[in-house]
C-alpha cells in the first residue's frame, strides 16, 4: 500500500454521462458544452471539493478543469466546452479539503460567541501551505494573510479576514491534491462538425436529373439543379450509389427479375466491366465532372453525400479478382444475398469473416478514402447492421483519425439495441423509426426517449418522412396534408432531416401492391421523368420551412426539446429553446389529416422562458399570423387542408431604457 492509498477518502460514483461503463464515447459537436454529473462524497463531516478535467486527447496535453457546483444529496455538477475538431477526454476528481473545513466550523463557532483564537491559529497554518503551493503575487499575498490571522490584531479584524470572499478565492486556487481521488475511468468525447449535429439532407438519384425525357441524367445536369436546391435551403445533396451498374441477374422495372435490354437496373447493384466501387457510371460522367460537381455544389452551400453500400454485383471486379472475400456454396457459386423467401442474386455481399479478412477490411476502407479524395466527406452508409460492428469500429475510427471532418449516416431500419450500437462504435447520424411513429402519443414517446435519455449522448437522429424504400401507409392516404405535417414535424422535431426527391415535393404516394410500402414505378430500377413544375408549390413550403430552420438556432439542436400538453390526443405540441431562452419555438402540429382538430394547450411556462402572469406575443412563422397569449392555457385550431401545423416564435415582452414596450 503507498502512503497516500490509505488517505483518499473521497468516493466518486455514478458519473455521467459514460456508456457501458467507458467503453464508448459520448458526442458532440464543436462549440458545444459536456455537462458531467457525479456522486462525490466522504467519511465525517469534513467538506470536500471536487473538479471536472478535460483535454484533447493528446498524452502530453495537460489538463484542464472546472470546478463542480453542489446540486445536494452529495450530487455535483459541472460543464466544459469542446472547441476543437479532436478527440477529447475527462474524468472527476474530488479530495477533502481542511481549509473549507476549517472556515465553516470558524464561522459556526463565531456564531456560537465562543473564543476563536487559536482556530485562527490553526487557520493561519491552512493559509501558508497554500502560499507553499502558490507562486507570484498569490504566493506573496498568502504569505501576509497568514501573518495576520497569526498577529495580535484584534479577533473581528482576524474573522472577517478570515470567513472573506478574496481570501477563499485565492487559496482555492492552490488546492492540496497530494491525496485527491480521481475516478478510475478517463472518459471519451468524440467531436464532430456542426454537420454532424444539423443540416437539411435531399435525397436524388442522378440518373433522374436529365433535361430531355427518358435521358440518362448526368453530373452536369444535377449542376443545373443547384441552385433550385439552394433555393429550398438544402444543405446536402445525397446521391444513392453512382457507380457502374452489374448486367447479370439486373432487376427490371418494380422489381422484376428480368430486365429488358434498355434498363438501366439497381444502384445498388455496384460493379461491372467499367468497374467497381471507384468508378463512377460511364452514362453519369467523368471522375472530373463529378469533382467539379462537388466544387459547384460548395458555392450554393451545399455538401455532397454519397451512398456507401459494401456489396456487389456479380459482374464486379473484385468477384473475378478476389473470390475468398465472397461466402461459396457447396456446389462452387458464390452465395448471394436472400431474406427469406426474397432472392437478390443480383447482390453478393461480403464475407467478412473470410480467411483473407484483413485484406478486404483495407480495401473497403481504401474506398471511402478514394472519395475523400473526391472531396467528399458525408458518408450515407447501406444496411450497416448487415456488416460487423467490429469493422465499423476500426473503419470509422481510422478514417476519423486522418478526416475528423468525415460523417457516417446510419441507414439501419433494425432493432433498438443494434441501432444504438452502431452509433456507439462511431456512426455520426442514425435513420430513426420516424417514418412509422404517427400518433402524437408515441411521437411523444420516441422523441422523449432520442432526446432526454442517455441515448442522446450518442444517437443523432436524421429524420425521414420518406425514402426510396418507405413509402408509409400515412403519406400514401393522407394526402397533401400528411405531407406537409410529415415534413413539419421531421424539420422540428430534428436538427437533421432530410426528404427523397422530386418524389417528396411532388407527393408520389402509389405504392406498388396493396400493403407495400414499395413505390409503384419505383426509380430504384428505372430513369422517372419528374414534373418538377407542377412540384413548385410543395418546394415552396419546404422552401419556408427551410428558411424557418435557418433563421431559429433553436432548431439546430435536439437537447432541448420539451413536450407540452394538450387535451386533444391529435394534437402534437413542443417546444425547442436555446440556453438562455435567446430564441424559443412552439410547434404545433394536426397528425390526422383528416379532419379540423382544436384543443387546448397547457403550456410549460418555465421551459418556454415565461413566468405564470406573463403576456408574450406568438409570431405563427408559416402564415404570418400573431397572437397574443397568458399563461399557460390557449386554444388553437388545426385544419389539415389549410395548413396542419403551427411554427410558433415566442416573443416575451419587453422594454427599453425609454420605458418603451415592445416584444422580443
Amino acid at each position: 500500500m503507498s502512503d497516500v492509498e490509505g488517505r483518499r477518502r473521497v468516493a466518486i460514483e455514478a458519473v455521467a454521462p459514460e456508456i457501458d461503463a467507458g467503453a464508448f464515447p459520448i458526442k458532440r459537436c464543436v462549440g458545444e458544452a459536456v455537462t458531467v454529473e457525479a456522486d462525490v462524497f466522504a467519511d465525517g463531516h469534513d467538506l470536500i471539493r471536487c473538479r471536472v478535467l478535460y483535454r484533447v486527447n493528446r498524452e502530453d496535453e495537460p489538463w484542464s478543469h472546472v470546478f463542480m457546483e453542489p446540486l445536494g444529496n452529495d450530487r455535483w455538477r459541472a460543464a466544459f466546452p469542446v472547441s476543437a475538431l479532436a478527440p477529447y477526454q475527462y474524468t472527476v476528481e474530488g479530495w477533502v479539503d481542511p481549509f473549507l473545513t476549517w472556515q465553516s466550523d470558524l464561522a459556526k463557532r463565531v456564531d456560537a460567541g465562543q473564543d476563536v483564537r487559536v482556530d485562527l491559529k490553526i487557520g493561519a497554518d491552512w493559509v501558508a501551505a497554500a502560499a507553499g503551493r502558490a507562486s507570484g503575487s498569490d504566493k506573496n499575498q498568502l504569505e501576509r494573510w497568514a501573518e495576520d490571522l497569526r498577529s495580535g490584531k484584534k479577533a473581528e479584524r482576524r474573522i472577517e479576514l478570515a470567513l472573506s470572499e478574496e481570501l477563499t478565492e485565492v487559496v482555492h486556487r492552490h488546492p492540496d491534491l497530494s491525496q485527491a481521488s480521481r475516478y478510475p475511468r478517463v472518459l471519451d468525447i468524440v467531436v464532430d462538425s456542426a454537420r454532424a449535429r444539423t443540416g437539411a439532407w435531399y435525397e436524388l438519384f442522378p440518373r433522374a436529373a436529365g433535361a430531355l425525357t427518358g435521358a440518362h441524367g448526368t453530373f452536369k445536369d444535377c449542376e443545373t439543379l443547384l441552385p433550385t436546391l439552394a433555393e429550398m435551403g438544402f444543405d446536402v445533396l445525397y446521391f444513392p450509389p453512382i457507380h457502374p451498374i452489374g448486367e447479370t441477374f439486373r432487376k427490371g422495372p418494380n422489381n422484376t427479375p428480368n430486365a429488358g435490354p434498355h434498363d438501366p437496373g439497381s444502384p445498388w447493384g455496384i460493379g461491372s466491366k467499367e468497374g467497381g466501387h471507384k468508378a463512377v457510371h460511364p452514362d453519369l460522367g467523368t471522375l472530373d465532372d463529378f469533382r467539379h460537381l462537388v466544387a459547384a455544389a460548395r458555392q450554393h452551400q451545399i455538401d455532397i453525400a454519397l451512398d456507401i453500400a459494401f456489396q456487389c454485383s456479380p459482374d464486379h471486379p473484385y468477384v473475378r479478382e478476389h473470390p475468398e472475400w465472397f461466402r461459396h456454396r457447396p456446389d462452387g457459386s458464390i452465395q448471394y444475398a436472400e431474406n427469406p423467401p426474397k432472392k437478390y442474386q443480383d447482390i453478393y455481399p461480403f464475407d467478412f469473416e473470410c480467411e483473407d479478412w484483413q485484406a478486404l477490411w483495407q480495401e473497403l476502407k481504401s474506398i471511402v478514402e478514394f472519395w475523400i479524395d473526391q472531396g467528399v466527406s458525408l458518408f450515407r452508409v447501406d444496411n450497416p447492421h448487415t456488416k460487423p460492428f467490429a469493422f465499423w469500429e476500426w473503419l470509422i475510427g481510422e478514417i476519423r483519425s486522418q478526416h475528423p471532418e468525415a460523417v457516417f449516416l446510419a441507414e439501419a431500419f433494425t432493432r433498438p439495441k443494434v441501432m444504438y450500437r452502431l452509433a456507439k462504435v462511431g456512426f455520426n447520424q442514425s435513420y430513426t423509426y420516424f417514418a412509422w411513429r404517427n400518433a402524437a402519443w408515441e411521437l411523444r414517446q420516441y422523441f422523449t426517449e432520442l432526446t432526454q435519455s442517455e441515448v442522446a449522448e450518442y444517437f443523432r437522429p436524421n429524420l425521414w418522412p420518406n425514402t426510396p424504400d418507405i413509402l408509409t401507409a400515412y403519406l400514401q392516404s393522407g394526402g397533401r396534408p400528411a405531407f406537409l405535417a410529415r415534413l413539419v414535424l421531421a424539420a422540428t422535431l430534428g436538427a437533421s432531416y432530410g426528404i427523397y426527391g422530386p418524389a417528396f415535393e411532388l407527393r408520389e404516394h402509389q405504392s406498388a401492391a396493396p400493403g407495400s410500402e414499395e413505390y409503384l414505378n419505383s426509380e430504384k430500377y428505372e430513369i422517372r421523368d419528374w414534373d418538377r413544375q407542377t412540384a413548385r408549390p410543395m418546394m415552396d413550403f419546404i422552401a419556408l420551412v427551410n428558411q424557418i430552420r435557418r433563421a431559429h438556432p433553436a432548431l439546430h439542436a435536439n437537447r432541448r426539446l420539451v413536450f407540452h400538453d394538450v387535451d386533444n390526443p391529435q394534437l402534437l405540441c413542443y417546444s425547442k429553446t436555446t440556453e438562455g431562452m435567446a430564441d424559443s419555438l412552439l410547434m404545433v402540429v394536426n397528425v390526422d389529416p383528416h379532419h379540423v382538430q382544436s384543443g387546448w394547450l397547457n403550456l410549460d411556462l418555465e421551459a418556454l422562458g415565461l413566468g405564470p402572469d406573463d403576456t408574450y406575443q406568438v409570431h405563427e412563422l408559416l402564415t404570418d399570423a400573431r397572437y397574443y397569449w397568458r399563461g399557460s392555457s390557449n386554444f388553437v385550431q388545426l385544419d389539415p387542408n389549410i395548413v396542419p401545423a403551427h411554427i410558433l416564435h415566442v416573443r416575451r415582452r419587453m422594454r427599453d431604457e425609454q420605458d418603451f414596450e415592445y416584444y422580443a
